[in-house]
C-alpha cells in the first residue's frame, strides 16, 4: 500500500498521471444494445413509458430518460469528479436561480474533462439523434455546477433558441431526498403554464438525466438544505431545431382602483405624526427626489402597528397561494378575512388623504391639490415617457398638462406572506410603465439580508442591480420605478426558520401597494 502511495507521490506526471491519461471514458453498454435503442426510439416517438436495463423513459409530466452508471468504468467517474472540483467556480445569483459555476467547458484540456466532452458531444450525440429522431448539432455546451446549502434553481422551462435537449449528469455523495437539490418536475394547465411538482427525481452519482426542452418542460432544481453536501454536475444542452411554441399566456392585470374617500382624520389616527408636519415632508420630497427612493422608519404609530403584527397571525386569517411558479410564489391574504384593524390599514393605503400625503412626500401629482412645479410644464416628463428614458436620479418630474388624459391618480395593492420558498420572478409579461411603490414589512424583526426576502431593482436586460430593499419593521419604502426597471423578491431560503428559532412563525408580513400618476 504505502510503496503504490510513494509512486503516485513520486511520479506526478509520471506514474499515477499517466495511468489516469490512458483512461478513457467508456460509455454504458446498454446504450449499445439495438434492442434497447429500437425500443427507447418507439417510446419516445409515441410518448409512452420504456425500462430497459440501466435506461428509464417515462413521458409524464414531459418527456424525460435516466440513464444510471452512465459511464462504465468507476474509476474514470471518481477522476472525473476530481478534476472538476479544482476548477474555479463563480457565483451566480439572481431571481431565478443562486449556486456555483464554472465557465464553460468547452476548451478546457485536463483529461477527464476532454474525454468526458468527448462521449457526450460525439458517442452520446448520436445515440440520442436516433433516439428522438431528430439532428443534433456539433455545438458543445457545457458547464459545472455546485449546489450547496441554500441553492436553488427555480421554476422555468429552459427555453432558448436552439435547444433542444437538456443534459445532467450527477458526480455527487450518497443523496436522499431529504437533501433537497431534486430535480422537480412540473405539469401544467390548458394555457401551458406549470401548475405544480408531480415528479421530484433524486440526484445519483454517475446517473445522467435528459428530457426535451418544450413549451412544458417546466422544471427546478430544489433548494439544497442539508449543511456540507455538495450537488455537484454536468450540464448543458444539445442544440437542434426548437419545437413549435404557441404564443405565450399573458395574464390578465390586477384591476387598478382610484382612492377611497375618507376623511383626512385617518392620517393622524395611523400615521406617525413626525411624517405629518408640513416641513418634514418637504425635507422627505427633496431627498425622495434626488433619490427616487426613500427609507420612512416607525411609519404606522406604534400601537397600530402592533394590533395589526398580531391580527396577521391569527388562525381564522385566510391566505390564498399565488402562482404559477414560473412567475411567483408567496401567499396573499384575502381581503374578505382581513381583522378589522388590518382592513383598517389596507384602506389607509388606498385612501384619499393618504394619496395626496404620499404627493407631498415625494413630489408626485398623485392628488389634485398636490402642488405643481411652476418651472415645469411637463414636457420634460412626456418626452421621458415617449423615450422610455428613466427620470430616476433626476427625481420624479411633475405631471404634464396632458395627464388629465390619463384618468385620476389610480392604486393597486397586496397584504402578502412570506415564508419559506417564497419568491417572484421577472417574466415577459409584466406591463413596463412610470410607477411608484410600497412597501410596509411587518413581523420581520431579526431578518438578515442571507435570508433572502429582499426586494431587488435592476435594469432590463442587465445583471445591475439598481436598489436593494430588505424587510425592516415598521419601515415604509417608496420607490419610484420607471419604464426599463424590473423587481423581484428574492427566494426565502430555509436559514430563514433555522436562524429565528424565538420565532414562533418565522414568516414576514409587507403591505405592496403601487401607485399611478
Amino acid at each position: 500500500m504505502s510503496a503504490k502511495r510513494r509512486c503516485g507521490d513520486q511520479s506526478a506526471g509520471k506514474c499515477g498521471k499517466k495511468e489516469k491519461r490512458a483512461e478513457p471514458a467508456v460509455i454504458n453498454p446498454d446504450l449499445q444494445n439495438p434492442r434497447i435503442r429500437t425500443a427507447l426510439r418507439e417510446a419516445w416517438r409515441t410518448s409512452s413509458r420504456c425500462s430497459h436495463g440501466s435506461v428509464e423513459l417515462d413521458c409524464e409530466p414531459f418527456l424525460h430518460c435516466k440513464i444510471s452508471n452512465f459511464v462504465q468504468n468507476q474509476s474514470f467517474v471518481q477522476g472525473l469528479q476530481e478534476e472538476l472540483l479544482q476548477l474555479n467556480f463563480n457565483s451566480k445569483s439572481n431571481d431565478l436561480y443562486k449556486f456555483l459555476q464554472s465557465d464553460d467547458l468547452k476548451k478546457r484540456k485536463e483529461h477527464h474533462i476532454s474525454e468526458i466532452r468527448s462521449l457526450l458531444f460525439q458517442q452520446f450525440r448520436g445515440w440520442l439523434e436516433e433516439v428522438v429522431g431528430v439532428g443534433l448539432e456539433a455545438t458543445v455546451d457545457l458547464s459545472c455546477a455546485k449546489y450547496e446549502q441554500t441553492d436553488v434553481l427555480l421554476c422555468h422551462d429552459d427555453e432558448l433558441e436552439g435547444r433542444r435537449v437538456a443534459f445532467i449528469l450527477y458526480l455527487l455523495p450518497p443523496w436522499n431526498s431529504s437533501d433537497g437539490g431534486t430535480l422537480d418536475l412540473y405539469s401544467t394547465d390548458e394555457h401551458q403554464q406549470p401548475v405544480g411538482v408531480v415528479k421530484s427525481l433524486v440526484p445519483c452519482w454517475n446517473t445522467l438525466l435528459f428530457f426535451e426542452v418544450s413549451p412544458v418542460s417546466f422544471h427546478q432544481v430544489s433548494e439544497v438544505v442539508s449543511e456540507g453536501k455538495c450537488r455537484l454536475s454536468l450540464s448543458g444542452w444539445f442544440h437542434g431545431p426548437s419545437l413549435p411554441r404557441p404564443p405565450r399566456y399573458i395574464e390578465a392585470p390586477p384591476p387598478r382602483r382610484p382612492h377611497l374617500p375618507r376623511d383626512e382624520e385617518v392620517l393622524f389616527e395611523w400615521v406617525n405624526e413626525t411624517y405629518m408636519d408640513p416641513l418634514f415632508q418637504a425635507q422627505v420630497q427633496q431627498e425622495f427626489e434626488d433619490n427616487s427612493e426613500i427609507r420612512l422608519p416607525n411609519f404606522l404609530q406604534e400601537e397600530k402597528f402592533k394590533q395589526v403584527s398580531e391580527a396577521l397571525r391569527l388562525a381564522e386569517v385566510q391566505w390564498e397561494r399565488r402562482g404559477p411558479p414560473n412567475k411567483r410564489c408567496y401567499s396573499r391574504l384575502q381581503v374578505g378575512s382581513m381583522e378589522v384593524c388590518v382592513r383598517e390599514c389596507w384602506d389607509l393605503f388606498s385612501s384619499e388623504p393618504f394619496f395626496l400625503l404620499l404627493s407631498n412626500l415625494t413630489g408626485l401629482a398623485l392628488h389634485h391639490l398636490a402642488p405643481q412645479d411652476p418651472q415645469s410644464d411637463g414636457s420634460d416628463r412626456e418626452t421621458a415617457e415617449e423615450e422610455g428614458d428613466d427620470p430616476a436620479g433626476q427625481g420624479p418630474s411633475t405631471s404634464s398638462p396632458q395627464k388629465k388624459n390619463k384618468g385620476p391618480p389610480v392604486c393597486v395593492g397586496e397584504l402578502r406572506r412570506w415564508s419559506h420558498g417564497d419568491y417572484t420572478l421577472l417574466h415577459d409579461s409584466v406591463q413596463r410603465e412610470f410607477a411608484l411603490d410600497l412597501l410596509l414589512h411587518l413581523g420581520c424583526k431579526g431578518w438578515k439580508a442571507e435570508f433572502g426576502g429582499f426586494t431587488s431593482y435592476i435594469a432590463h436586460d442587465e445583471d445591475e442591480e439598481l436598489l436593494t430593499v430588505y424587510p425592516e419593521e415598521n419601515s415604509l419604502a417608496l420607490v419610484y420605478r420607471d419604464k426599463e426597471t424590473l423587481k423581484f423578491v428574492k427566494h426565502v431560503n430555509v436559514s430563514s426558520a433555522a436562524q429565528r428559532p424565538d420565532q414562533t412563525d418565522p414568516a414576514f408580513y409587507d403591505f405592496s401597494f403601487t401607485y399611478y400618476e
